[in-house]
């Protein structure tokens, strides 16, 4: 028999005691892997008479080794007992020990308990999905600039749009800061590529005119000793050019080499679709985010602090692989950033939070709701993520276990239910 004590934010204490027969057994064969390491002068290990070796080996020692055999198959069957569903490895602590019996007390974390709030007729709906005639003008007008020459402008003031090619180097306090120098540099005027108040300044300024700009970086700037501090450029700008559009025609969009159109009228049609299906990919994550936020803010429920950390490891881990991916590492996005690892960790801690609770939230409306996923939904799911990523179904099969898809397509059911019970 065990006792199951619930506490604050879903961890408990689970105290469970072995005795008799089961506890006698354990310590046998305790006794005998210890006795297997004992060297007595004369004698090869594991062949002196037991009466010698069980000198050499305290009961103390036996006990402790006793609770290897025991402890996991106490605590399995105390779980069981009481129903618990925990969340993660529980942590033991030993009650009392002796040669009749152990207790253990095992600090144990379980899934929370959700109380659910509205969640059936959320006064919630999905924006109606238009793509007007200026949206696909001005995907063409996009076309022209990425076909668009930049061409010496010989006359005239520095506008926005243009890109003129400067001279700068910064000084604070009269003295110029490191990283504040270039030459010959390309600036595109209203691009937002410098510190917010620069470029507007350039704006009028003709070819070899010299200018100060004041500025001040940002609080949030990466280097420190720059960041929130007013700060002087001297510009000189060279030249100055601007965008010459091409003419919108069908040469034109044979320069796009987009499959299967190769006339204006084609990519009038190519660009409505993307816009649309863009659109509706917008629209229906917009309505999905709302929902969510809706049943999650409605619900309560206290979560485990255990719970938040792992699934920030998680986040943490995969930011970490995405980096990687980009050939970065992150002690190399830390240096270039200005950031540290207890910042991205407190960072992703609060999406970690949501996360945990929206999942959380959906397993109890799935549970309410008695949504089931079946053998054939399995399959379904299996087949469709060998045919996304061309692999066969038995290496699909192998990676990724039944349950996992179980639970996914248990969740994704129960966030269906809410978006289909919307008024």
């Amino acid at each position: 028999m065990s006792n199951w004590e619930l506490k604050e934010k879903s961890t408990g204490e689970l105290i469970t005691t072995v005795e008799g027969e089961a506890w006698k057994t354990a310590q046998k064969k305790a006794f005998n892997r210890l006795a297997k390491k004992v060297n007595l002068p004369g004698f090869r290990p594991g062949t002196a008479p037991a009466a010698l070796v069980k000198k050499q080996i305290s009961t103390q020692n036996v006990l402790m080794e006793a609770i290897d055999d025991v402890a996991g198959e106490a605590l399995s069957a105390a779980i069981k007992e009481h129903d618990l569903w925990v969340v993660t490895r529980p942590s033991l602590d030993i009650e009392s020990i002796d040669e009749e019996k152990v207790t253990f007390k095992f600090i144990v974390t379980v899934k929370p308990e959700v109380k659910l709030g509205n969640y059936k007729g959320l006064d919630i709906h999905k924006e109606e999905v238009n793509v007007e005639a200026a949206d696909v003008d001005a995907e063409i007008t996009r076309l022209q600039e990425r076909f668009a020459d930049l061409v010496l402008k010989e006359e005239g003031k520095v506008e926005n749009g243009n890109t003129a090619v400067i001279d700068f180097e910064g000084f604070k306090d009269d003295v110029p800061f490191e990283g504040g120098k270039g030459e010959s540099y390309p600036l595109v005027i209203g691009s937002g590529t410098f510190i917010p108040g620069f470029e507007e300044q350039l704006i009028g300024m003709g070819v070899e005119e010299t200018k100060d700009i004041n500025v001040t970086f940002p609080e949030e700037y990466q280097v420190a000793e720059l960041a929130g501090q007013p700060v002087v450029f001297k510009v000189t700008v060279h030249e100055i050019k601007e965008k010459v559009l091409p003419e919108v025609n069908d040469e034109l969009v044979k320069q796009a080499k987009v499959e299967n159109v190769e006339t204006v009228d084609a990519y009038r049609e190519f660009a409505h679709k993307n816009l649309e299906e863009t659109k509706t990919r917008e629209a229906n994550q917009k309505f999905e985010n709302e929902v969510l936020t809706a049943i999650v803010e409605a619900a309560e429920v206290e979560i485990p602090d255990v719970m938040v950390e792992e699934e920030t490891d998680n986040l943490v881990r995969d930011f970490e692989q995405r980096l990687q991916a980009q050939g970065f590492g992150l002690d190399q996005f830390l240096q270039i950033t200005g950031n540290t690892k207890e910042g991205i960790r407190e960072e992703m801690s609060k999406d970690a939070y949501n996360k945990v609770k929206v999942r959380l939230v959906l397993e109890a409306i799935a549970a309410t709701e008695s949504l089931e996923v079946s053998e054939e939904d399995i399959e379904k799911e299996l087949n469709n993520i060998a045919e996304m990523y061309a692999m066969p179904l038995d290496q699909v099969k192998a990676a990724i276990s039944a349950d996992a898809i179980s639970y996914d397509l248990r969740i994704r059911k129960a966030l269906e239910f809410v978006k289909e019970n919307v008024k």
